[in-house]
This record gives C-alpha cells, structure tokens and sequence, in this order.
C-alpha cells in the first residue's frame, strides 16, 4: 500500500504535504483513531483544520485498505504440544 500524506495550506497560501491528517478529518471521512492506526493513516493531533480534498482522499484510501484486507486469506491457526497437552 502506499504512503498517504495530508495537503496542508501555510499562511502564505501555499500548500504543502502536512505530518497527517487531522482528527476532524478523520471524523468527516467516518473513520475513528483505531481504524486509521491499523489501515496505516498518520495522523496528527495538532491540526485542527480540515480540507475537503483530503477527506475525499481519506475516504478513498480507506476503502481500498477495506477491500485489501477482506481479500487477503486467512492464515489456520497452529496448535502447540504445551496447547494440547493442556487440553487433556
């Protein structure tokens, strides 16, 4: 997956890439801290702006980390001797 970076716009007017994205994007995009820990989403606690096109960004990186991991197999699990030794 690649890495996803927030555009921040400075004082200048300029835009640049920003740390992460922040809480309230998060929160317009639907998804909470957790869910963007474990889709790989920085995030940064310090902005308290929001711009639209990094929610639709957000939005879609989400729903693509989703269809990913849905279709990623999954692994049985193997049990150990000392698992079912204590079974018995």
């Amino acid at each position: 997956m690649h890495h996803i970076k927030a555009v921040i716009t400075k004082q200048n007017g300029r835009k640049s890439l920003g740390r992460g994205f922040s809480p309230t994007e998060l929160e317009k995009a639907g998804l909470n801290k957790q869910d963007a820990k474990k889709i790989g989403i920085p995030l940064d606690i310090k902005r308290k702006s929001f711009h639209d096109e990094n929610v639709v960004c957000l939005k879609a990186h989400a729903e693509k980390a989703k269809t990913e991991v849905q279709a990623k197999p999954k692994t049985p699990k193997i049990e150990t001797k000392a698992k079912k030794k204590a079974k018995s």
